[in-house]
């Protein structure tokens, strides 16, 4: 299909599910509009081919060989902050769609959606947004309402620098980096990672990643 944005960079996509044929069918509805980085069916395969070419989006299957969706999340989400994940599944049940919300997708559709639609939620995705099939939506507005409040309450504890150091942690910056872009010395930013993780009850930084990716404080 024609690409919406001439001109504009294509997105650089990874596609990921068990099915070679739906890969390519995918893969030829979106031709010209995306550049197709990569593609895996299992999950070791995912988890090798995304790392190795940190694509801006990453379609993803819920359910995969090797542990599902939530197990490719787990293993790139707090590596890869730049890279989104947007799930793209057969299945509409809610406890899936929260699943792999709460591993850090940024999206979730539906196999229904036509060319435009997927190639317009791969675009939203990229730039930041998240995006649901309407009916999908619902799921993730109920399940998080009550933890955006207990998010808010636990973010309360935090000094103010403190939830800055972590909103860089969160996105993968080392210790160096951090103290470079807020003006600290490194064992200051030691002092307070150490801060947010006890006040969190977290154990170290891919669990903050995890914990900031679920509740949308990034």
């Amino acid at each position: 299909m024609p690409d919406p944005n001439p001109g504009a960079a294509l997105p650089r996509v990874v596609l990921v599910d068990d099915h070679g044929l739906f890969r390519a069918g995918v893969a030829h509805e979106l031709a010209g509009s995306v550049d197709l980085v990569g593609e895996a069916g299992d999950v070791p395969k995912a988890v090798v081919v995304i790392h190795a070419t940190r694509p801006d989006v990453v379609l993803l299957d819920v359910h995969l060989p090797g542990g599902g969706g939530r197990a490719v999340l787990d293993a790139c989400v707090p590596e890869l902050p730049d890279t989104r994940f947007l799930a793209l599944s057969v299945s509409d049940a809610a406890d899936d769609v929260i699943g792999v919300v709460r591993g850090g997708a940024r999206g979730y559709v539906t196999k229904g959606v036509t060319a435009a639609e997927l190639l317009d939620a791969i675009h939203r995705v990229a730039a930041g947004e998240a995006v649901f099939s309407p009916r999908l939506a619902g799921f993730v507005l109920d399940a998080f309402s009550g933890q955006a409040a207990h998010a808010s309450d636990e973010l309360d504890q935090l000094s103010p620098r403190e939830r800055e150091v972590m909103r860089f942690i969160a996105r993968g910056y080392t210790y160096r980096e951090v103290a470079k872009e807020l003006v600290l010395s490194v064992k200051t930013v030691e002092t307070h990672v150490s801060a947010v993780l006890r006040k969190l009850q977290l154990s170290n930084r891919h669990e903050l990643a995890r914990w900031a990716q679920a509740r949308g404080v990034v």
